[in-house]
C-alpha cells in the first residue's frame, strides 16, 4: 500500500521567479528614480545655505545668480538651466525660485519625469 504524500510546503520555482522579478522591478525604480532625488537634494542644500547667508536680502539679482552658480559648482549641479530660476526683487523683499523636470529613461520608448519646484524668500511678506 503506498502513503499519500504529505502537503507541500514552500514555494514552486515559478512563483520564487515572479517574486524575484517584482523585487528587480523595484530595484530598478530605485536604482534609476534615487540619483534624482539625490541631485534635488543638492538644489535645495544650495538655496538654503543663500537663505543662511547674511548678505542674502542686500544680494542684487545678478549676485545672487552668481552666488546660487559658485554653489551648484562646487555641488556639481550641471542640470539646472539659467532659465530656471527665477529672481523676484522689491525693496525688502527677495524670493528664488528654481523649477525644472527631469526626463530619465527606463527602458525602450519608457521614461519617468520628476517635476520640481522651491523657493525661498525673505524680507517683506516673507520673513526670515
Amino acid at each position: 500500500m503506498q502513503a499519500l504524500p504529505k502537503h507541500q510546503r514552500g514555494l514552486t520555482f515559478i512563483s520564487l521567479c515572479i517574486l524575484l522579478g517584482i523585487f528587480g522591478f523595484f530595484v530598478f525604480l530605485i536604482l534609476k528614480i534615487g540619483p534624482i532625488y539625490m541631485d534635488h537634494a543638492k538644489v535645495a542644500s544650495a538655496l538654503e545655505a543663500l537663505k543662511k547667508d547674511s548678505a542674502f536680502p542686500t544680494m542684487t539679482e545678478p549676485q545672487i545668480r552668481r552666488s546660487l552658480d559658485n554653489r551648484f559648482t562646487i555641488g556639481y549641479v550641471d542640470f539646472i538651466a539659467p532659465e530656471d530660476i527665477k529672481v523676484s526683487k522689491s525693496n525688502d523683499y527677495v524670493k528664488v525660485e528654481i523649477a525644472y523636470e527631469v526626463v530619465k529613461p527606463l527602458a525602450y520608448n519608457l521614461s519617468v519625469l520628476v517635476d520640481f519646484h522651491d523657493q525661498i524668500e525673505t524680507g517683506g511678506d516673507g520673513g526670515v
